[in-house]
């Protein structure tokens, strides 16, 4: 049976760790509507204002008892992309009430505070492997556990595969309350080889971004740095310099000094670091502007970044490509206008619930549609 259709409904949003809004704006041009935010970033919380208006708090999450606070308003769903500095450690107490190191314990209280139709977590890929899988088993089973039950499906996603001009693998951890009857399942890839669409390229991404006024300040280059990027070709990186020559970069990481390849997506774009880490632009050999790692992760040329020029990289790199997730705000609308045929999510859970977290991801990928 259907629930009750509810026409041209706009579903809220409480978003937790929003940094500058990147996961909020994708749900947004899907008819989302962000109630609340949070962030602790006083640059990224001025960036998400500009955008999205005055619903985002500037502070720390660990001194906001969701469970107290009635300021906070409840939502149909919760968006946040917690932290993953501490999964180095392992956890020896289960539950809610055991005491996590990691930042996603704030995340989690947020979703059993307000009970939401269904959250979506954002994180790394090397979330799935921490402390031998222990990390995201713990994270699973937390959410599950959260009455009357979520039935929790993580897969990792290459956005380049979903229209974003940028191979950037992460991981989405899509939680749906049991009680809605609600089956989701992630979308497969739109974009890329066995597609009907070709990849997004950085060279479509990047045309006409000179006209674009907001935070397209070209970034200081040496002389030096010039010389070296022009020993460089077309999607290459430090290792094309010749070892002969006096130029030459020894024991580097693959991302310094990278260009951008023109007819391919670009490869990840990094939030920080110190030289040569900044991506760099082909055929000008000089450092991309911030309004280009915008375009490359899918912002609109209206979002107008606050801050410096690092701290606006910080916020771009950290950010989720707008662009990525909105399959996954699509794919999740039915839940809350009621256009769904329910199924009982009973059976589901016991059965993702029986498997390995390995397991758990070959059975949402086979089952994409």
């Amino acid at each position: 049976m259907k629930t009750e259709i509810k026409q041209n409904y706009s579903p809220n949003v409480v978003s937790v760790f929003s940094g500058c809004g990147g996961l909020d704006l994708g749900f947004h041009l899907e008819g989302y509507n962000t109630i609340w935010a949070n962030d602790f970033s006083e640059w990224a919380v001025a960036s998400f204002k500009e955008h999205f208006g005055d619903v985002i708090r500037f502070g720390d999450i660990t001194e906001i008892n969701p469970y107290d606070d009635k300021t906070i308003p409840d939502g149909d769903i919760i968006l946040g992309g917690f932290p993953c500095q501490d999964f180095s450690i392992i956890w020896k107490q289960p539950g809610l009430s055991g005491k996590r190191g990691g930042l996603y314990r704030h995340f989690l209280e947020f979703v059993d505070a307000k009970r939401p139709k269904a959250f979506v977590a954002e994180n790394v890929k090397g979330l799935l492997t921490a402390n031998k899988r222990k990390a995201i088993e713990t994270i699973i089973k937390d959410f599950e556990s959260i009455a009357p039950g979520y039935v929790v499906k993580p897969h990792l996603y290459n956005f380049a595969e979903y229209g974003v001009p940028q191979f950037r693998e992460r991981l989405l951890i899509v939680g749906v309350r049991i009680d809605t009857g609600f089956n989701f399942i992630h979308p497969k890839p739109t974009h890329g080889p066995n597609t009907s669409l070709p990849y997004v390229t950085a060279g479509e991404a990047l045309q006409g971004v000179k006209n674009v006024k907001y935070n397209n300040e070209h970034i200081n280059c040496m002389d030096k740095t010039k010389r070296m990027l022009e020993l460089i070709p077309e999607g290459g990186n430090f290792t094309d310099i010749p070892k002969d020559h006096p130029l030459y970069v020894k024991g580097m990481i693959s991302h310094v000094y990278r260009r951008i390849k023109l007819d391919e997506p670009a490869k990840t774009i990094i939030a920080a670091g110190g030289g040569g880490t900044w991506g760099y632009h082909y055929p000008e050999p000089r450092p991309l502007t911030n309004r280009e790692r915008a375009r490359l992760q899918s912002f609109p040329d209206d979002f107008k970044f606050i801050g410096s020029i690092a701290e606006v990289r910080r916020q771009i790199g950290n950010a989720v490509p707008p662009e990525g997730v909105r399959v996954v705000a699509r794919r999740l609308k039915p839940l809350f206008t009621g256009d769904y045929e329910k199924v009982d999510l009973y059976e589901v859970y016991e059965k993702l619930s029986k498997l390995s977290v390995k397991e758990r991801l070959d059975f949402v990928t086979k089952e994409m549609v």
